[in-house]
């Protein structure tokens, strides 16, 4: 499934280069949802290392759907250790993400998709955490086709955005299209990425 990467287009992905996308997505969505126990833990210990390491005072988290990595731990760390921890408010297709302000004590509230989004006060993150189905040692990820975290990178020019995944999920080279937005970097179970 392409996406339109601005409000007024509809400029998508090559059918070649959606075919592509869409196949390797069956894929990687199956060693997502079985992934070893336990596996989710150690992800968000290296994260938190990694982060806390780091200036970033707003960073955007992910409050997880069933099959996804459980980045709540990473929240009530972040916050713990005074971050400004932002969840996404997912808008209607073809806008970008909007990110509020989360607490332990904040509310939450149902959003699209089946996701939470705390009923806090909107903020710009100066960091996006940005979920993933497969990625290449190049920078590039697989989303799941929605373009909601391209058009919000495009949004935010320059900010850091590092994203996290099994090792597992590694594709040697990605499909890319004219609107995938790269990564700054990327944390595994595993090893950390830096990107150029």
């Amino acid at each position: 499934m392409a996406a339109s990467h601005s409000p007024s287009s509809l400029m998508s992905d090559s059918p070649a280069i959606a075919e592509a996308k869409q196949a390797l997505r069956a894929r990687c969505l199956s060693v997502l949802k079985t992934r070893p126990a336990g596996v989710d833990a150690v992800l968000c210990a290296r994260l938190a290392q990694t982060l806390l390491a780091t200036d970033h005072a707003h960073i955007a988290c992910v409050w997880p759907l069933p099959h996804e990595l459980d980045l709540r731990p990473l929240c009530h760390q972040l916050n713990a250790a005074g971050r400004h921890v932002l969840l996404p408010e997912t808008p209607p297709r073809g806008q970008p993400l909007a990110f509020r302000l989360w607490t332990p004590q904040t509310a939450l509230l149902r959003g699209r998709f089946g996701t939470q989004v705390p009923d806090g006060p909107l903020m710009r993150p100066d960091l996006v955490l940005v979920p993933l189905l497969g990625f290449d040692r190049m920078g590039n990820r697989l989303g799941y086709g929605g373009g909601y975290y391209d058009r919000t990178l495009a949004a935010l020019p320059g900010i850091a955005s590092m994203g996290y995944a099994l090792a597992a999920q590694e594709v040697e080279q990605l499909p890319t299209g004219p609107y995938d937005q790269p990564l700054s970097s990327l944390v595994t179970e595993q090893e950390s990425l830096h990107f150029d």
